[in-house]
């Protein structure tokens, strides 16, 4: 079968797999407290996707062109065995790159057993430094210095790590310079992320996006920053590095500067759905294939078709079209 490609010329390149729907954090921009509370139905334990099931999409997908994985979640550490699917993964042929987007509470537990499973990487959320800031935004009130001890033991055991931190007007601005710094200091790469409008439950209001171009003025405000050139097409960051040391600071400006054109994901939810877009109404149904009696070369017929007629862009499309979205928590971030 040849290498799908979609509406706009786009390749599939990405697999972002969300293992579980569940979090230990309630991030308001994420997971906000009051829909998600303690009487939230969350999907059953039976409708989630096992790991040979998700094995087998992997194996599919490899040949249409999947080069790296990513397990997200909710909170990818909540699931139960997850350094097994690490190793399962690690062992198919044509898979570049595993990596790992946590919010890092859990990571120090499991960061020796995810590097040896054949983890590469992992990319920790973290918004703020300040204690009374991070609580604040976790929604919980989990302690940063358990995030910054996570961080710090996944790179004792050599796995690379990458921060992500959505500025959120009003919230964490002042948080922009006290990140730079302790990434710098801690050999950490940081990304900043543009506030943005996922799903329906956060509240979100162009009001309080800080921009990309706001962010990159504070950083030079104290930083001598050099522009790096992407390093492949669909690299959602737009890079920097320090001239004295070479870090990297990247910025992802999905509200201002989307980058659409250049989108080769796709997600695959806990329970086997398929999004074509972080903004996606809905997904498609993989699940039922799977667990019918559709063979390998019927379901990547239906992947490839799911790609090639994806035609998406809705951060271009921002303000000129109203839909409902699925929550980010559900599809994977």
């Amino acid at each position: 079968m040849s290498l799908p490609v979609d509406q706009l010329g786009r390749g599939l390149r990405d697999l972002r797999i969300s293992v579980t729907d569940r979090c230990n954090f309630r991030c308001r921009y994420c997971m906000p407290a009051e829909v998600f509370g303690p009487g939230y139905a969350f999907l059953p334990k039976q409708d989630l996707l096992s790991f040979e099931e998700m094995m087998r999409l992997i194996r599919i997908m490899v040949p249409l062109g999947v080069e790296k994985i990513r397990l997200t979640g909710g909170e990818p550490l909540l699931r139960q065995g997850l350094e097994d699917l690490v190793a399962m993964i690690a062992s198919v042929p044509g898979v570049k790159d595993i990596a790992m987007t946590t919010n890092g509470v859990l990571l120090g537990h499991h960061a020796e057993r995810m590097a040896l499973a054949g983890l590469d990487r992992v990319t920790v959320s973290l918004d703020a430094l300040d204690p009374v800031i991070f609580s604040k935004m976790n929604g919980t009130g989990a302690k940063v210095e358990r995030v910054l001890k996570g961080i710090e033991t996944a790179q004792v055991f050599g796995l690379p790590v990458k921060v992500n931190a959505v500025i959120q007007r009003g919230v964490n601005e002042k948080e922009i310079l006290p990140l730079a710094r302790w990434a710098k200091a801690t050999g950490v790469d940081l990304r900043y992320i543009e506030y943005m409008d996922v799903g329906e439950t956060n509240g979100w209001a162009m009001g309080e996006v800080v921009s990309g171009d706001e962010i990159l003025t504070e950083l030079a405000s104290e930083f001598e920053l050099e522009a790096r050139p992407a390093a492949y097409r669909g690299e959602v960051a737009v890079h920097w590095k320090h001239r004295d040391d070479g870090r990297e600071v990247g910025l992802i400006r999905s509200v201002t500067k989307p980058f659409c054109r250049d989108c080769q994901r796709l997600r695959l939810s806990a329970d086997g759905k398929i999004f074509t877009c972080l903004f996606a109404a809905d997904g498609f149904d993989l699940r039922g294939m799977l667990r019918g009696e559709m063979d390998d070369s019927g379901v990547a017929a239906a992947i490839s078709g799911i790609w090639s007629n994806r035609a998406d862009r809705y951060s271009e499309e921002r303000g000129s079209v109203t839909r409902p979205k699925a929550e980010m928590s559900y599809l994977g971030g």
